[in-house]
């Protein structure tokens, strides 16, 4: 940064107080306390007085972020301008302007983090379900911008302390591939965990199936691995890498949460196939846990070995309250069978003995 051009403007104020550079370094870092404070009340009242008359949040976060940097630039470059006026030695000058020069960087780098946060925030709101930034994807680009930021801040900072970074980024990349040798399976986690987080095949609060058999629901999805809780109240940690490479059924999927039931019944034949579709159908509606949209159906299925097929589909809720609705509905099955005299049939054998063999009773 260019100290000089400021020095030259201030040049006509200086004048007055001879040779004195301890006076005018005072002068010249006081000049910069006042003009923070002047932006200070500019930001906090002109400024955002007129972000607070919008609808928009956005502009009101944008304005008192950019306070805190502003204000500490103004006082970091009155301190530059105060220390390029002392007669310091060259060493004391080099690291004086390179201490400044890296808070400013530093005041500047989190920022920039803070101002991308609020913007990326500000779009997954009001991003639809496919669209590429939704609150599903924003813990992986907020780490994106983490990693850029903090690596242009260290490049930044090597060049001010005039530090070659050929010695430091061939050692980097040799470390790099003796952590991903020793990391594999960690690194693994961590790539899935981001394609998860940015393909969303899931959510929190959905009831998935993996293809090993696990069901249960979605309390967590970090960067190494997901967590399910069990209707047994178990939780089940899988990484991301095995959940990445795995065929999941997501029950609470698709254009609703609601889920699909089916009771399997079988009549034995004979039965008036009417009737049961009639008592299936009642006993449907009566059953609160049942939604009345989309509308239960029964189905004739099959002409079983010995029974006459049914299946009752009906939509509930959720797909927690499938054990419970399921349980609900077969007692109501059975007991309105029995008291309709109509037969659920069971595989029955009967056994002939042709001949028995000798000595046999």
């Amino acid at each position: 940064m260019d100290t000089n051009a400021i020095i030259d403007f201030l040049q006509p104020l200086l004048g007055y107080f001879g040779d004195r550079p301890v006076l005018q370094a005072a002068i010249a870092f006081g000049l910069a306390l006042i003009f923070a404070k002047l932006i200070a009340i500019f930001l906090g009242h002109g400024i955002g007085r007129l972000v607070r008359r919008t609808d928009s949040r956005l502009d009101d976060e944008v304005t008192a972020l950019s306070q805190g940097p502003l204000i500490w630039t103004v006082i970091l470059v009155g301190a530059l301008v105060a220390l390029r006026l002392l007669d310091l030695p060259d060493a004391a000058h080099r690291i004086g302007r390179a201490i400044l020069l890296s808070a400013l960087t530093l005041a500047w780098s989190v920022f920039v983090v803070r101002i991308v946060r609020t913007m990326l925030l500000a779009l997954s709101r009001r991003g639809r379900p496919d669209s590429v930034f939704r609150p599903q994807t924003l813990p992986l680009f907020n780490n994106v911008t983490i990693v850029i930021v903090l690596g242009a801040a260290v490049y930044a900072v090597f060049q001010i302390w005039n530090i070659d970074m050929t010695a430091w980024l061939a050692s980097a990349g040799i470390i790099g591939i003796a952590i991903g040798f020793a990391a594999k399976d960690t690194l693994a986690n961590l790539f899935s965990g981001v394609f998860i987080l940015a393909d969303a095949p899931y959510k929190i609060g959905n009831y998935v199936v993996l293809e090993s058999g696990e069901r249960g629901k979605v309390t967590h999805i970090g960067i190494r691995s997901t967590r399910l809780l069990t209707r047994d109240d178990v939780e089940v940690t899988i990484p991301n890498a095995i959940m990445g490479n795995t065929r999941i059924i997501n029950q609470s999927g698709g254009p609703h949460e609601k889920f699909r039931l089916r009771v399997k019944v079988g009549v034995a034949y004979g039965s008036d196939i009417d009737q049961v579709r009639t008592i299936l159908m009642q006993i449907a509606a009566d059953e609160p846990g049942v939604c009345d949209l989309p509308e239960p159906r029964v189905r004739f299925r099959l002409f079983g070995a010995s029974s006459l097929d049914f299946e009752l589909l009906c939509w509930i809720d959720n797909p927690e309250l499938r054990g419970r609705v399921l349980d609900t509905l077969n007692c109501s099955i059975y007991k309105q069978f029995a008291a309709q005299a109509i037969e659920i049939p069971y595989s029955k054998h009967d056994v002939f003995i042709k001949e028995m063999p000798p000595g046999a009773r």
